[in-house]
């Protein structure tokens, strides 16, 4: 019976990262019970049958301890599972887990990863151009595409976290994905009542409690579930302030029949953090990590750390459904919600007499603490969003042949407008939420910035796949189209009242692979992207308070960015794991995202950079425990060129083959684990190449590497505490000083002489995050 256990899920597994490129033919009808999650189910391989008994999820049975799970799709796939997740501080985000990866490049601003103001890329490719989905719905922000990924999960419920770093599924619910997708999902519930508790405490005054309650069946009903809570709290390990986080996860699992599932989830999250500073190469180099925000106030000061600060709240919700219809036949269908609400605040010096709110004078301002004409104020800039959406397709398996079709809808509202807050002599102001704003003389509330914009996303797709050759040979063709709405509006004097945007892509795709051995697989695919510009800022005038004139005007070339890509990879399975790939892409519009301080507030925008291609290799290998050792390396080779110059006024800057900004020649990551069920530990090094940070290639961020370390001892049952274990995770134990990643990028950090012989004046100065320092993390955990 116990044989017969086993070999379900692992059949499961091995189709599952074939399922994530719709190649369904080579699986029997256990493929109907995998859920919509394009990547969900590779994490079977090391939580079902055997293994470590732990109270956290870890079976000690993936390559690479944790970090190379196995896979079959014929595409560049890596994640990481509960082996390696368990085993990271518990403060950790689902960005963070994936630092190791093959051309993963993670811009944090803190060790602890509990920060969501920070940046990934991949293959030299931002966040902004990866798509990012959760249990099978699109998570995070749908116009900046921000992916938020501290709202998805607590680390304790994650049970995997994988990134395709060339291409999305094609029945994944994502528009923006010219960089590939991360996909994560959560742990199922127990089958039996239980709980699991894990309290952690460390530098700059962290801490985190953390305790879940399994139901186990329900009954008769055959429904499970488990429900957690959170809270979490630390220090900023530079200048002041700190963050607070609040969290809830529920999710039920309710299977019956043959294949048909459903598992329902809600996530809270609750998020107020005090914001870094991000910067210029010349701030950095003078004053290093004590370029902070002030930790006391005085009059005028707008970079007083009370400020700047951002607060968010989320509620996520979906339903994955897989229904079997009839033999050969299956529905799967995921319906989802979210809601966010949030500010983002700054700091700013008001004229009393001489502000404009648009392009009109405001006149004489209510202030009441007033300096010389100025007062200090608060820049305040709430938001909400609103999404919903559904996304369902029917698999049709007959004989050696495939047919998947299927329909995604998406709408999402967002709507943002900004104010400010006096600050009095103390630098407190009556409401930092905007119940309190600052007037004009007409009785106006002063704005910067009042936009609304919704979006309305409809995709189509069908796919078509063959088995050959006993299983051996998989061939695959898919076409997706998608039509994007976007309309939007803004009240503000002077800035354009309507600007709407319409745009319906044809995404063709192609693959096949082939199984050399039971162990060796080779495979080739060609696939296209697009992405619409990312902000709202895209569409939308900003004007300055100081001056009456447009700080920012919406993007007039809002033609989207589209990718052709082409990879060739190989794989081999066993006690030596290896993966191998190569990869081109080919841009046009190329939409580079970059942040700037406007009216005292971070804003985003998009640069159009024109035509651009980029080859490389990625390579990862692992290995199965041995004598409880799994060393991991990873490792990636990457170029890229600008294919045209870029317009800059009525010149040309002088871009064509300047190397593409965020693109680091060589990135690599070296691991070794040990577990040998009551000691366990790990080791990781990754290094990241240097980085211009400005198309015309005149400045650039240096090299980097960090290592952490995890140590960990687990004691045998104690009365009703079940595998009760003491760990601590060591981040950054060089205590390096460095810059991780660009946050606003520009076209040229120096004056520049155009194409036309014209002086092209300097874009200004690019800046950057700052890696996080030294952290340690104690945690003690325990199931029950």
């Amino acid at each position: 019976m116990a044989q017969a256990r086993l070999h379900f899920p692992l059949k499961r597994v091995l189709c599952s990262g074939v399922m994530s490129f719709s190649f369904y033919t080579i699986c029997d009808k256990a493929q109907a019970q995998n859920l919509v999650s394009p990547l969900q189910n590779q994490e079977l391989v090391t939580v079902t049958a055997g293994g470590l008994k732990t109270s956290d999820g870890v079976r000690g049975k993936t390559p690479g301890g944790g970090l190379m799970p196995p896979q079959t799709a014929a595409k560049a796939i890596s994640g990481v599972t509960r082996d390696f997740i368990a085993k990271q501080s518990p403060t950790s985000n689902a960005l963070t887990l994936l630092k190791a990866m093959p051309g993963v490049v993670v811009s944090g601003s803190d060790s602890l990863g509990t920060s969501d103001r920070m940046n990934v890329s991949i293959r030299g490719l931002n966040q902004t151009e990866l798509g990012t989905t959760f249990e099978g719905m699109p998570v995070g922000d749908r116009i900046y595409y921000s992916p938020f990924t501290s709202e998805w999960a607590d680390t304790e419920n994650l049970g995997f976290v994988n990134v395709a770093q060339g291409s999305a599924d094609i029945s994944a619910p994502v528009y923006n994905s010219v960089g590939g997708q991360i996909n994560a999902g959560l742990r199922n519930p127990s089958d039996k009542f239980g709980g699991y508790l894990n309290l952690a405490g460390g530098t700059k005054s962290m801490n985190k409690e953390f305790g879940r309650i399994d139901t186990g069946y329900i009954g008769n009903s055959g429904i499970k579930n488990y429900t957690s809570f959170s809270h979490e709290s630390n220090n900023n390990w530079r200048g002041t302030g700190g963050q607070k986080r609040y969290h809830v996860d529920t999710r039920f699992v309710k299977e019956w029949g043959n294949g048909n599932k459903i598992a329902p989830f809600v996530s809270w999250n609750l998020v107020r953090a005090d914001l870094f500073t991000n910067p210029t190469m010349a701030q950095w180099k003078k004053y290093g990590i004590s370029y902070n925000y002030d930790g006391k106030y005085q009059f005028g000061n707008s970079m007083y750390q009370g400020f700047h600060f951002y607060r968010r709240q989320t509620v996520m919700m979906a339903a994955p459904t897989n229904l079997h219809i009839a033999k050969g036949l299956t529905f799967s269908v995921t319906p989802y919600f979210n809601y966010g609400h949030g500010i983002i605040n700054g700091g700013s010096t008001l004229s009393q007499d001489n502000s404009y709110l648009g392009n009109t004078p405001a006149g004489q301002l209510n202030l009441e603490h007033v300096v010389n004409g100025k007062a200090t104020a608060e820049n305040v800039d709430p938001y909400t969003q609103f999404g919903s959406g559904i996304n369902a397709y029917l698999t049709w398996k007959k004989g050696i042949n495939t047919l998947q079709f299927g329909a995604w809808y998406d709408y999402f509202d967002h709507n943002e407008a900004t104010s400010y807050a006096e600050a009095d002599a103390n630098g407190n102001v009556g409401n930092s939420y905007g119940h309190t704003p600052i007037l004009t003389q007409n009785g106006s509330i002063l704005r910067s910035f009042d936009g609304h914009i919704i979006q309305q996303a409809n995709g189509l797709f069908i796919s078509d796949s063959l088995s050959l050759l006993h299983d051996k040979l998989l061939l695959n063709a898919g076409f997706k189209e998608v039509m994007i709405a976007r309309n939007a509006s803004s009240q503000l004097p002077g800035t354009t009242a309507r600007v709407n945007a319409y745009t319906a892509q044809p995404l063709p795709q192609v693959s096949a692979s082939y199984k050399i051995t039971p162990h060796d697989q080779i495979y080739i695919n060609g696939t296209t992207a697009f992405r619409e510009p990312a902000s709202i800022n895209s569409y939308i005038d900003i004007y300055s308070v100081a001056t009456g004139k447009m700080s920012s005007t919406h993007n007039t070339n809002l033609n989207p960015e589209f990718s052709i890509s082409e990879e060739l990879g190989y794989r081999h399975t066993g006690f030596l794991n290896l993966s191998l790939a190569f990869f081109n892409y080919n841009f046009t519009n190329r939409q580079l995202s970059t942040s700037a301080l406007v009216n005292g507030t971070p804003e985003t925008f998009s640069i159009n950079a024109g035509g651009q291609t980029t080859r490389g290799v990625q390579g990862e290998i692992g290995l199965r425990p041995w004598h409880h050792f799994s060393p991991y390396v990873s490792a990636q080779y990457l170029h890229g060129s600008i294919d045209n110059n870029i317009l800059q006024g009525s010149d040309y800057l002088p871009t064509k083959g300047k190397k593409p900004t965020m693109m680091p020649t060589f990135t690599g990551s070296i691991g070794l684990s040990y577990d040998d069920g009551t000691y366990f530990g790990n080791f990781a090094l990754t290094y990241v190449g240097s980085q211009y940070t400005s198309l015309m290639n005149d400045e650039k961020m240096p090299s980097y590497e960090t290592a952490n370390v995890t140590l960990g001892y687990r004691y045998k049952d104690i009365g009703a505490a079940k595998h009760p274990q003491i760990q601590l995770n060591l981040m950054n134990i060089g205590n390096e000083h460095y810059l991780s990643g660009a946050y606003g990028i520009k076209t040229n950090a120096k004056a520049t002489t155009g194409i036309r012989g014209t002086t092209i004046a300097a874009a200004g100065s690019p800046t950057y995050y700052v890696g996080g320092g030294f952290a340690a993390v104690v945690s003690v955990s325990t199931g029950f």
